[in-house]
């Protein structure tokens, strides 16, 4: 179930997941980070490895394509993340997505992705339609730019990946919540012992079933060992 929280909309329906029988699924209780809005049944999920902030928490996984159809773990840039800078600008809701000590990474559709280290501050107060995230360790010397869709997230794997690993598959839609009213969710990952439609997986690219050894693809199918 979600974190309690009121959320005004339109219940969505449930598509089948599960080809086989789901009770016999492994399965294990998971918390979700704040600020990534409702997050779909089927979801491709990723775990924050970060040395402090949300550690340990669950996130959208980054699909290696660019655009993504579906990208709910990414923050885009709204100014260039310029070379040698310690700090980016991003929307102030999607600030909401972070929080001070978790390692932040940034990438484009060009410049190889790099690691900034650890968020020291996320500044929402100094202006009202952006957000300033401040870390240690500077940009490189090219920059990252909104042209070619750059981006920060979590850091949630190593840098083979987009420093985004695939752990599992969300079971159950469940609402994040987005900007400043967000609390997060508790919810349930899918790890294995089950045959998923493929279709209904959101972001399942070629790296994520690389990250998920367990898993083959049969057709329409994927088995999860």
């Amino acid at each position: 179930m979600d974190i309690p929280g009121v959320t005004i909309g339109v219940q969505k329906d449930y598509k089948p997941l599960y080809y086989s029988e789901p009770e016999a699924a492994l399965k294990v209780p998971i918390t979700l980070q704040a600020g990534y809005g409702l997050i779909e049944q089927g979801q491709t999920l990723s775990k924050n490895l970060s040395a402090a902030g949300n550690l340990g928490k669950f996130l959208p996984y980054n699909p290696t394509t660019f655009p993504a159809r579906v990208d709910p773990g990414r923050a885009y840039l709204v100014t260039d993340g310029g070379a040698l800078g310690n700090v980016v600008y991003v929307t102030m809701d999607d600030s909401y997505k972070f929080l001070v000590g978790d390692d932040l990474i940034i990438n484009d559709d060009t410049v190889t992705n790099e690691d900034l280290g650890a968020i020291t501050a996320i500044d929402r107060t100094s202006e009202t339609h952006r957000a300033k995230i401040s870390f240690t360790t500077a940009i490189g010397a090219t920059s990252f730019t909104t042209a070619r869709r750059g981006y920060v997230s979590v850091e949630a794997g190593d840098n083979s990946n987009l420093y985004s690993d695939c752990v599992g598959f969300l079971e159950k839609s469940v609402d994040t919540g987005i900007g400043q009213d967000a609390r997060g969710a508790v919810a349930t990952l899918i790890l294995g012992n089950c045959v998923l439609y493929e279709g209904m997986l959101t972001n399942f690219d070629d790296a994520a079933k690389t990250d998920l050894s367990t898993a083959t693809s049969i057709g329409q199918y994927v088995y999860i060992r």
